[in-house]
């Protein structure tokens, strides 16, 4: 591998993990200051955030759009070191997680910027689509398609080029666990079952992937000691 992918990999894979440990606080946070919130209405909804600190919401959000275009530099450092018959896989899983950076960068994005703001100016006609905490909107349905569909096919298809040493049994069985999870989430989401969701997107998700870009990290530090120490 080249210096200068190593280096990328492993920053890469130090952010992924920094934005999800910061999500995890965040998450915690919410749910320790805020009473839970279950979509009702646009009004509800309005009443909900005018009321109680949105602060830890919008970071948590803020990581999530810094950790997509993370992982997808992850992955391409991940695709310059497969090996040439595994070429095929790692492109495939590049692809797909193209698509999951592009459909969850524009979910969080539109939360942070255009929702927080139309809020803020009371401007609320027409904004039920364009909310996540409503789980019948349009960008909720478009982040979850990314989330649960796109992303688990990027990490299925990762999860093959890895394998022998320990620490890339870790990395292969913790994409393939991820993978899944996300899957049920999907089927959750299309059922509409709540508990399927709250399990499996946010303990099953993150635990794995905390697993896997610790993982890497760790690879990725051993490869950049390795290059150091030849020079």
């Amino acid at each position: 591998m080249k210096q200068t992918t190593i280096k990328i990999g492993y920053w890469a894979a130090l952010i992924c993990i920094f934005t999800f440990v910061i999500w995890t606080v965040c998450f915690i946070a919410i749910f320790k200051l805020n009473p839970f919130f279950r979509w009702t209405n646009l009004a509800d909804f309005v009443v909900y955030s005018n009321n109680y600190n949105q602060a830890f919401k919008y970071i948590a959000q803020l990581t999530m759009l810094i950790f997509a275009p993370s992982f997808l530099v992850l992955l391409h450092c991940i695709d310059e070191y497969a090996q040439e018959n595994q070429k095929t896989l790692s492109k495939i899983s590049v692809c797909f997680g193209t698509i999951f950076t592009t459909c969850v960068s524009i979910h969080y994005f539109i939360q942070i910027s255009s929702v927080r703001l139309s809020i803020a100016k009371g401007q609320i006609n027409g904004l039920e689509q364009f909310i996540q905490s409503n789980p019948t909107s349009g960008i909720a349905g478009i982040n979850m398609v990314g989330w649960t569909l796109f992303f688990s096919l990027s990490c299925l298809f990762i999860a093959p080029i890895f394998s022998g040493k320990k620490i890339f049994k870790i990395i292969k069985y913790a994409f393939i666990i991820n993978g899944l999870f996300c899957i049920l989430g999907g089927i959750g989401y299309l059922f509409d079952n709540i508990v399927i969701i709250f399990l499996t997107l946010n303990f099953g998700m993150g635990g794995s992937i905390l697993t896997s870009t610790i993982a890497l990290y760790i690879f990725f530090k051993k490869l950049k000691h390795k290059e150091l120490s030849s020079n």
